[in-house]
């Protein structure tokens, strides 16, 4: 299969704003008018409807599993290609003039998909984090980095630069709430 064909079919899928569409169906409400206006599942936990939530959560996941899984069978090669794009296109979708979300739980999939211990020390960081700090941005930034560090300790440098570049990608969606953390004005998060 064509690069070219990977990338857009993997960044198709990525764009799918669940939290914008389940909001809309379920809820009657458009999700960039609450919270932090951010179409991703931590936004939609603050709409008050977990099950809404935790199936946006879901399927943020799901469609970068699906493309990643797919490319990492019948094209591996091209793994990073199809995970970068299916990123983006959650982060930049073309539906929402590249207005998305901050792409951590399609990174969660990107993680599972690439090999399932990256994802759980994600999960296991951004829960150790999210319990000490009860900040949903501060624990995703801790994850992210985890992997890249996780990447040094074994010397697998030849990973390492994917996963720094996803880093800086999630660090740049998170800016403001930097500035929030280190003003001590973010939100602290109910998941449950």
């Amino acid at each position: 299969m064509d690069i070219f064909i990977i990338a857009i079919i993997s960044y198709l899928m990525g764009s799918i704003p669940f939290g914008l569409l389940l909001t809309k169906i379920f809820l009657n409400k458009d999700i960039r008018d609450i919270g932090s206006g951010n179409i991703g599942a931590t936004n939609v936990l603050r709409s008050g409807n977990k099950a809404i939530g935790y199936t946006t959560l879901f399927l943020d996941i799901a469609k970068a599993v699906i493309p990643v899984i797919f490319v990492k069978i019948y094209f591996p090669e091209s793994i990073y290609i199809a995970s970068l794009c299916a990123f983006l296109g959650h982060v930049f979708p073309v539906w929402l003039k590249f207005k998305g979300g901050k792409g951590v739980a399609t990174y969660v999939g990107i993680l599972f998909a690439i090999n399932i211990y990256f994802g759980l020390i994600f999960v296991i960081t951004w829960f150790t984090i999210f319990g000490l700090s009860k900040y949903s941005s501060l624990s995703s930034l801790v994850a992210s980095i985890s992997i890249p560090v996780y990447l040094i300790i074994l010397a697998r440098f030849d990973q390492m630069i994917f996963f720094i570049i996803m880093f800086v990608l999630i660090f740049f969606t998170h800016r403001e709430n930097i500035k929030r953390l280190k003003n001590k004005e973010e939100t602290k998060t109910k998941i449950y």
